[in-house]
């Protein structure tokens, strides 16, 4: 069977971190959040997929290259205007000749529910539960069959979401060449549904698992469940006098040194320095050339590749970008003084402690502090001794 994975758009709501990659190529224990759902799709027997990009599509195809690092087969196809999800299908009419899966590349499933999946009679719109349907959008079952999709409302007609997975048979471009453009101006693919349903063909498939990288904290729930259940392989260097459990991945060419303490479940990339006396919490995931050095602190976070955290720093509970530095004596706040929920440019995470979330290429001078609840842009300069709050644009210098 193929798979059509939809990886062509940006993701605005993760915005600074996708300013320089699309959203499906976010790290999630050190891996591209689109790979886990390759892996797990590989695993349910697919072999053969079809990538839509557009966005930074060079980071997509980079990465992925062919498919033969993972054992399967990639073909791409480029959606040169992001114009909806029905026009991103649009795309691979001439490279689908049977009944495929189609997925969006922004969440992650498990193997055994895109096996059951793959079973069903097409079409097949995979769901879920949620204790917050109205931020989704949301289907009426009825038995096994979809008898209504309602977008996002305030009073949601049910729990039930729509999930992202699909399975079609080539029957649905058919319907696709006669949608026309929605007053979002863009070719929805639920206008296709639409059809099915009035016709009483689309069945449902309720997964067991699925999980939404929605906005960016959520990427701090996704890590700490993935980080709880993958393989942990062990490959760097340990110097002696450090504590790291076997819950730890460590990377190639990477060097834990002396006096450092780790803790729970952690991955750390290749050619890392790491210590000496660095203290890593669990659900911290590090990516590849980073420097966490002499008494700093990590604690449930993401750091992307090429950050250096060299000493006295302390970080909480955030997301951080590629390539920052920051100045000895800078640390990030993760808990209001009252315990409340954090905001972050007035949405509330739904999170009691989260930190900041800091985009590519941020310098910090010494000493600086980083209030609750942050967003720094990517490209910012902040000078030595400066407060950092709220939310900051694209390449600011704070003085």
């Amino acid at each position: 069977m193929q798979c059509v994975v939809l990886a062509a758009g940006e993701g605005k709501r993760m915005r600074p971190l996708t300013a320089r990659r699309p959203k499906v190529m976010l790290p999630i224990a050190n891996r591209p959040m689109m790979e886990h759902l390759i892996v797990a799709a590989r695993d349910a027997g697919i072999t053969d997929f079809t990538f839509v990009v557009g966005y930074f599509e060079r980071e997509i195809r980079n990465h992925f290259g062919d498919g033969s690092s993972l054992g399967v087969n990639i073909a791409y196809v480029t959606q040169r205007h992001q114009l909806g999800t029905a026009d991103a299908l649009r795309a691979t009419a001439g490279m689908i000749d049977d009944r495929f899966l189609l997925l969006n590349g922004d969440m992650i499933l498990k193997s055994d529910d895109i096996k059951k999946l793959c079973r069903m009679d097409a079409p097949c719109v995979g769901i879920h539960e949620t204790d917050h349907p109205q931020d989704y959008g949301v289907v009426t079952v009825e038995g096994n069959r979809i008898t209504g999709l309602e977008e996002k409302s305030e009073e949601p007609k049910s729990n039930l979401i729509n999930a992202g997975a699909y399975l079609f048979d080539p029957g649905v471009f058919d319907l696709l060449a006669g949608i026309k453009v929605s007053g979002r101006g863009e070719f929805e693919l639920t206008d296709a549904l639409e059809t099915y349903i009035n016709e009483g063909k689309l069945r449902a498939y309720s997964l067991a698992y699925w999980l939404d990288v929605g906005q960016p904290w959520d990427l701090l729930d996704a890590n700490e469940g993935l980080l709880s259940s993958i393989c942990h392989e062990r490959h760097g260097t340990v110097e002696d006098g450090c504590t790291v459990p076997e819950t730890v991945s460590i990377g190639k060419g990477t060097v834990v040194r002396a006096g450092t303490y780790i803790e729970g479940a952690c991955v750390i990339g290749e050619n890392c320095v790491i210590g000496p006396h660095a203290y890593i919490r669990g659900s911290t995931a590090i990516g590849d050339n980073c420097h966490i050095g002499h008494a700093t602190e990590l604690k449930n976070s993401i750091v992307m590749s090429g950050t250096k955290i060299p000493h006295f720093n302390y970080i909480g509970d955030s997301i951080v970008g590629s390539n920052c530095n920051f100045g000895a004596g800078t640390k990030v706040a993760n808990l209001r003084h009252d315990s409340g929920s954090v905001k972050v440019c007035g949405k509330t995470t739904g999170r009691r402690k989260f930190g900041a979330i800091i985009g590519d290429d941020v310098l910090f001078g010494i000493n600086c502090s980083v209030n609750v609840g942050s967003l720094v842009g990517s490209g910012t300069r902040v000078a030595p001794h400066s407060l950092v709050e709220g939310c900051v644009e694209d390449n600011s210098i704070i003085r």
